[in-house]
């Protein structure tokens, strides 16, 4: 049976409810990775982290994500897209509720990483309901646009909330603002999304493969966090080294005779889904990172305390929400080469303006010309990014396609973040301040570096594009 024969019902020619619930929970997924930050000193005075292992309260949610994504993606093709769409906001409820009790700091990890897990399900079915449910062309551009917008954003916008919440209620309040949150999308995911077909029987798992690639990539994207700050060399960083490469080489020997592969290899060919799984990475390496170097110089630098901090993040939260609008009629115009080609090296030019505006007696006026326009390229990557990856791709396997390319972004912000910290001299929370101004430069120069080498890349490589 091929891969679209299962499906249910034509795909919609127009908007409806069911996009705001989907970008719904795009945001959830967003905020989740960054509303953390700006409570991190916060939930590391209260719980007794050490300074070293605070920062997995973030890793462990990138490391599981990452891991899962494939998973999740085949998931969603094979046991239905509705079905993980409510099982992964339920897991978020749950996890977000011990979250905001745990009394330790072995509690909160594990609710960091069972976020993860639910955001390795919930992405994947997120995704692939909005290229199964709208008709490709102009509707789904649209819809992936206001999903973009809640999802690009929301790695601005996590920051502003994290530090009102923070300010007002404790740390403890930004786990718990997800419990309403995922319940309502779990009722609105059974209501609005219409049911799973019966699962077609001719269609394999591939449990074999998804525990290898589920455990390589784990166990890589474990490595790429945890090597950076504790060594290469030490016992932890060799054994995830090996095991993982033992894992990813079993998991090329299964999917090369599996007869339903968990990647298949028509995937591999698509050039639109290509080009999407490299700039994902690109975009999580180098976008996606600066939060966290902007975080460092309110609070360490200018000394902003949570909540004016949050309020920083306010205005490219905006903007990146307006570059994801604009990019369906520009894809419509100049198409998805030159949009692609636009938003990185848009960001490239913004990278720059704001090294010399990063200063110990800066004024947040003086980073407004670089913050706008790293954000527009931001918002109008991300939307090009998901429509190359959706386009031309057989609603059977949807799912694993976009957890293809949201493996990459995963993978590319643990890569990106490691390698720009390293870059910074490894700056810190406990850094000097002089120390932290060098290594922001530092990293700002090596982002717009790698954005720019990225646009000249898709500008050059004119047959990976759709037109």
């Amino acid at each position: 049976m091929s891969a679209t024969a299962a499906e249910p019902a034509p795909a919609r020619q127009r908007l409806d409810l069911a996009v705001g619930v989907l970008a719904l929970a795009q945001l959830v997924i967003s905020l989740d990775y960054s509303i953390v930050y700006v409570a991190l000193p916060e939930i590391g005075a209260g719980l007794g982290f050490s300074d070293h292992d605070l920062q997995w309260v973030v890793s462990a949610y990138v490391v599981t994500t990452g891991g899962f994504l494939l998973l999740g993606g085949r998931a969603a093709d094979l046991l239905g897209r509705r079905r993980m769409f409510v099982l992964a906001a339920a897991v978020y409820a749950i996890s977000s509720l011990v979250g905001g009790f745990a009394q330790s700091p072995g509690v909160l990890l594990a609710v960091r990483a069972a976020q993860g897990i639910g955001g390795s399900l919930l992405f994947p079915a997120t995704l692939s309901l909005i290229n199964t449910t709208y008709a490709e062309g102009a509707v789904r551009n649209r819809a992936l646009a206001i999903w973009g917008a809640a999802g690009a954003g929301g790695l601005c916008f996590g920051s502003l909330l994290g530090g009102v919440l923070v300010h007002g209620y404790g740390w403890p309040s930004v786990f718990l603002v997800n419990v309403p949150v995922a319940l309502a999308l779990a009722l609105l995911g059974r209501l609005l999304f219409p049911a799973d077909p019966p699962r077609d029987r001719t269609r394999r798992f591939d449990a074999s493969g998804a525990l290898a690639a589920t455990g390589g990539l784990t166990l890589v994207v474990f490595l790429l966090v945890y090597a950076p700050a504790w060594g290469w060399m030490r016992p932890a960083s060799l054994a995830a080294a090996a095991v993982g490469l033992v894992f990813l080489v079993l998991f090329t020997a299964i999917e090369r005779r599996a007869p339903d592969p968990l990647v298949p290899g028509r995937l591999l060919q698509h050039r639109g889904l290509v080009l999407a799984t490299a700039v994902a990475a690109l975009f999580s390496a180098t976008f996606s990172s600066l939060p966290y170097f902007l975080t460092l110089y309110f609070q360490t630098v200018r000394g902003y305390d949570a909540f004016a901090t949050g309020l920083c993040f306010l205005l490219p939260a905006v903007v990146v929400a307006a570059g994801t609008q604009a990019g369906p009629p520009a894809v419509a115009r100049f198409g998805m080469r030159r949009l692609l080609v636009g938003g990185l090296a848009t960001g490239a030019i913004g990278a720059l303006a704001l090294v010399p505006a990063v200063a110990a007696d800066g004024s947040y006026l003086s980073l407004l010309p670089g913050i706008v326009l790293i954000s527009l390229g931001q918002g109008s990557a991300w939307t090009a990014l998901w429509i190359a990856a959706a386009s031309g791709v057989a609603p059977g396997d949807q799912g694993v396609a976009s957890g293809i390319a949201s493996t990459s972004l995963q993978i590319g912000g643990a890569v990106g973040l490691a390698l720009l910290v390293a870059a910074a001299s490894g700056i810190g929370q406990q850094s000097s301040a002089p120390a932290l101004l060098d290594g922001i430069r530092t990293a700002l120069l090596v982002m717009a570096g790698a954005l720019a080498l990225g646009a000249l890349g898709a500008l050059v490589d004119r047959r990976s594009t759709t037109p």
